[in-house]
């Protein structure tokens, strides 16, 4: 597991409410409340409970590791969760090891927040992460099939450096479409063949590549990643 020095997924249990703020107001957040958002750890199943109602994939990544929430006062208004990512994405950086470098796999903020709210609480999470881990980096991947070019991360000076490997998702028949290292932690293997054989008819979704992005929590080891920063994608007229 990354090495912590003080944010941890398993801190103090957070009621989930919508609480009196946005009953009292009848409406959104308004803009001057951003000014008081912060971030503090949730617990893994309160941010699961969240992602799973209101996240379009309906679902949290196995291998989760940070799940963080984002307050207005008392309200929980938004869950990030990060999580081991790819195997070898520490490769990426000359000289980082699998506990320098954590995966950005869930990002959900309510409606009740006004709108391009995503980068600055982002910006407060990377933040937090920098003073309170010794993590050095961060990833993040966009989806293209959701019409997802990495707009927040562009607004947050992430570092682009391509597209991923297309890889596959599993259905096990439930309409849930769960990437291999979910089903890995789960289950012990991701082996399509296991799963047939053992009489669960698992099929494949093919998807597209998809964007990579990385923010360096420590500046000095900029100098460190391989690949080339590119140009930031845009969406086609």
């Amino acid at each position: 597991m990354t090495n912590h020095k003080k944010l941890s997924a398993s801190a103090g249990s957070v009621v989930v409410a919508r609480s009196e703020f946005h009953q009292e107001r009848g409406g959104a957040i308004p803009t001057s409340a951003l000014h008081s958002i912060h971030i503090a750890p949730i617990e893994l199943d309160v941010a699961k409970r969240l992602l799973v109602e209101h996240h379009y994939l309906h679902s949290i990544p196995g291998g989760t590791q940070i799940s963080l929430g984002a307050f207005v006062e008392d309200s929980l208004l938004g869950v990030l969760t990060f999580g081991v990512g790819p195997t070898n994405a520490h490769r990426l950086v000359v000289g980082a090891g699998r506990r320098d470098c954590v995966t950005l796999t869930r990002l959900w903020l309510s409606d009740e927040l006004p709108r391009n709210s995503e980068s600055r609480v982002l910006g407060i999470a990377l933040r937090s992460l920098a003073k309170a881990t010794t993590l050095k980096f961060v990833l993040t991947y966009a989806d293209p099939s959701a019409e997802h070019m990495g707009t927040i991360y562009q607004a947050s000076n992430w570092i682009y450096i391509g597209e991923s490997q297309a890889s596959s998702l599993l259905d096990f028949g439930d309409g849930v479409p769960r990437n291999g290292r979910t089903v890995g932690h789960m289950f012990g293997t991701h082996s399509v063949k296991h799963f047939r054989k053992h009489g669960v008819n698992v099929t494949r979704i093919p998807q597209v590549p998809k964007h990579r992005y990385i923010y360096f929590l420590d500046k000095s080891w900029r100098d460190q990643l391989k690949p080339e920063q590119l140009a930031y994608p845009k969406k086609e007229d």
